[in-house]
């Protein structure tokens, strides 16, 4: 069975004194529950796996008594230290303050419980860890598959993976284009925007929020302003309620709006959005268009291209802690930033989509990137750089 790289990362965590709750954290489908099963049957520390799937969600006291039963397991077996994991966390109310309570009794009483709690909604795991749990915890983060790990677990090449994206339970479906859609659709979009988006803030307007998610998948590397998505969205709101709902979106990984690449904060955050999903399957699905027929149109097939690049660059904007824009003045364009550290890297992406343009030259003549370079025709090839490092060019 193929193991992601985070796998080590978590092992490597429960072999040191306990210390902090151990928090896995990532998209739906990216193989969470998967890589922790991998590292139970690989380490040596007495568990106990439990799930809060089918848990009532007001059922607090249910983590109360999973971590005694741990507790009366772990006495019973005369460990000297125990393990409890427990998925699916954030479907209880008030999971944090619980979880809380309990570290700090084992803390206080020198019991070596160590804990590693998973959510696929990374937004109500983000506002239990800020709320309640400061200082107690690490983050390990899981995001979509990249083309290194798709092709050596399923043997996608490089076009496949641009089209049908980074999602291992899809894989099996690819050669039924039809069924893959479904799976798509029902096992991955729909719970992500119904049981987690939704149940994570108020969304008055949750139409709203799903016809706001299905257009901007579809124009996925364009660039759409708000009021222009406000007058193709039958259950309008206002711009700064969609605003808010693109904002959540990209808080679950699913999709984003990015800002131009300015020198002061004002004129990035006022920019019209570059939309961008973090999954190309995601685009795939609303756009319409089969596999073989965005392969062989050209200027289709460079949105699909460009859309891979920026998710490749979205899924690793985490684990670098940079910042992910576009740039524009009039027909010159710059199709990524990165921003760290107050420096920039420039990257243009060319796949017969666009006739070449002087953004890179101008953008290098403007802020003085550390590297500026073209990924695709002419440059860096486009399998190259999706199996790239990131961090190795800040």
């Amino acid at each position: 069975m193929f193991k992601r790289v985070q796998l080590s990362e978590l092992e490597s965590r429960l072999s040191e004194s306990r210390n902090k709750i151990q928090v896995i954290s990532g998209p739906h489908q990216v193989g969470k529950s998967t890589m922790v099963k991998q590292v139970l049957q690989e380490i040596d520390i007495p568990y106990m796996l439990v799930s809060a799937d089918n848990v009532n969600h007001t059922n607090t006291a249910w983590i109360d008594e999973s971590w005694a039963t741990a507790r009366a397991r772990m006495k019973v077996v005369q460990a000297k230290e125990y393990l409890l994991v427990i998925d699916e966390i954030h479907k209880i109310d008030n999971w944090s303050e619980a979880v809380k309570k309990e570290w700090d009794e084992d803390t206080f009483n020198d019991l070596n419980m160590k804990v590693v709690i998973l959510g696929s909604s990374r937004l109500l795991l983000k506002d239990g860890l800020t709320e309640s749990l400061a200082g107690r915890y690490e983050l390990i983060r899981m995001p979509h598959w990249s083309y290194s790990e798709m092709h050596e677990a399923f043997d996608l090449d490089i076009d496949q993976y641009i089209y049908y994206g980074g999602y291992p339970g899809g894989a099996m479906y690819i050669d039924d284009e039809r069924r893959w859609r479904r799976y798509i659709k029902d096992s991955i979009v729909a719970p992500a925007i119904e049981k987690d988006v939704l149940r994570t803030k108020v969304i008055y307007k949750p139409a709203l929020m799903k016809q706001l998610f299905e257009l901007g998948c579809a124009y996925s590397s364009e660039e759409l302003s708000l009021n222009k998505m406000l007058g193709q969205l039958q259950d309008a709101g206002n711009v700064t309620t969609l605003a808010s709902y693109l904002t959540t979106l990209d808080e679950s990984r699913l999709l984003c709006g990015l800002n131009k690449y300015a020198s002061d904060n004002a004129r990035k955050y006022n920019s019209v959005p570059k939309l961008m999903t973090y999954n190309t399957a995601l685009f795939s699905v609303q756009s319409g268009m089969s596999f073989s027929k965005a392969y062989t149109t050209p200027k289709s097939w460079g949105r699909w291209v460009e859309s891979a690049v920026g998710a490749h660059l979205l899924n690793q904007a985490d684990e670098y802690d940079y910042k992910l824009y576009y740039w524009r003045e009039r027909e010159d364009e710059v199709d990524f930033v990165i921003e760290y550290d107050k420096k920039c890297i420039a990257i243009e992406v060319k796949s017969g989509r666009r006739t070449t343009n002087n953004g890179l030259a101008l953008f290098r003549e403007r802020f003085h990137p550390v590297h500026s370079f073209v990924v695709g025709s002419g440059g860096i090839p486009i399998d190259e750089f999706l199996t790239c490092d990131i961090g190795r060019l800040l």
